[in-house]
């Protein structure tokens, strides 16, 4: 992305997301208990939700619950509070979303060393393009999204289930291939702009240009990411079925339906080669977009599973928090443009090495 789109959209991403609450709140504002929005959302005039609008959720909050955090599902206030304070002050690097995986909430001392860019070792800089705090930071400063340890809320333990032996078996053998530079297949997706980890759906928090933009008629509703390879989700809602298991694409075959006041989506059908999370063409996801007392939130939730993969489903919750638009185009072309250079880089190194072992024998 150009610096000047980069400057456009510091201007526009994010300025509701974590707007002081109540430090009681263990969570955001949830649906009604009958699932209806009662009276926060305006409605279409079909008698629905209107969730059309500009939304992000960008957040801080782990999707797995740290190990030193163990059974600890909740923040409790005044650590909530802290870390608020923390990742919100001036200065933060908003795509330092490890941070609390790395370091311990009670070593404050590391944790206010680390949040700033300029002060983190060159082993620590693994994702820095560039001054990020500038290029990054939104009007309304990242955050937690709410009092949760972990995105994740199923498992009860606030991490993934365990592999099965077939999906630790690919595990493996992905990990071995991203050291492989043989040549472009061997590449992963997101380096060649095919497609990112956290394009929906499922949609997960990516580190920065974190917004999605709803349009919605009475039979379809489209979701479109800023940050994505591929089209705008179009979702009908007339009950048609899935198209044919044979006909398999990279965000896969979404369908949507009404339950009450909350949209369901489910999808199925996802290309072998989509491997979200190393998943495979089984890959099943229901998201549920369910309106809140607030018409500035949308209780965002999802469920995944793939039997192949995963000894057992996992669900996230993720509040969606309305902002201010417009969506600026997000163009990703460099690994396009750059997969013959990132091979010769590596075809380079070989050479240098073959020569440094040369000359050692002799």
């Amino acid at each position: 992305m150009s610096h000047a789109a980069r400057i456009a959209l510091a201007a526009v991403v994010a300025v509701g997301l974590l707007a002081p609450v109540p430090a009681s709140a263990q969570n955001q504002a949830q649906p009604a208990p009958d699932g209806t929005a009662e009276q926060a959302f305006q409605r279409t005039p079909d008698g629905r939700p209107d969730l059309q609008g500009y939304w992000t959720t960008q957040t801080f909050t782990p999707l797995e619950r740290p190990d030193h955090l163990a059974d600890k599902e909740f923040f409790t206030e005044e650590e909530w509070a802290y870390l608020q304070d923390t990742l919100t002050a001036a200065g933060v690097d908003p795509s330092a979303r490890e941070i609390l995986t790395l370091i311990e909430l009670e070593d404050r001392e590391e944790l206010e060393r680390y949040k700033f860019q300029g002060n983190r070792t060159r082993e620590e800089r693994h994702h820095i393009h560039y001054d990020n705090e500038i290029w990054l930071r939104t009007p309304v400063p990242k955050g937690l999204s709410t009092r949760r340890t972990s995105l994740i809320t199923y498992p009860r333990n606030g991490r993934m289930p365990a592999l099965t032996p077939q999906g630790a078996a690919r595990a493996a053998h992905a990990r071995a291939m991203r050291e492989v530079f043989d040549s472009h297949e061997t590449r992963p997706h997101s380096e060649r702009c095919i497609t990112w980890g956290h394009e929906g759906p499922p949609m997960m928090p990516p580190s920065y240009n974190d917004i999605h933009q709803i349009f919605q008629t009475p039979d379809h509703i489209v979701v479109h990411t800023e940050m994505a390879n591929n089209p705008p989700r179009i979702v009908p809602l007339d009950g048609r079925p899935h198209i044919s298991d044979r006909i398999r694409q990279f965000p896969g075959d979404s369908r949507g339906r009404w339950e009450g006041d909350t949209l369901v989506i489910e999808t199925r059908n996802y290309a072998e080669r989509r491997r979200f999370r190393g998943a495979t063409g089984a890959l099943h996801v229901v998201e549920r977009f369910t309106p809140t007392a607030s018409p500035d939130q949308i209780h965002y939730e999802f469920t995944v599973s793939d039997p192949t993969t995963w000894v057992s489903r996992w669900t996230v919750e993720l509040p969606m928090v309305r902002i201010e638009g417009p969506l600026y185009e997000y163009g990703c072309h460099e690994g396009n443009h750059d997969i013959r250079h990132i091979l010769e880089i590596n075809r380079n190194l070989e050479r240098m090495a073959t020569e440094a072992a040369g000359d050692g024998r002799q």
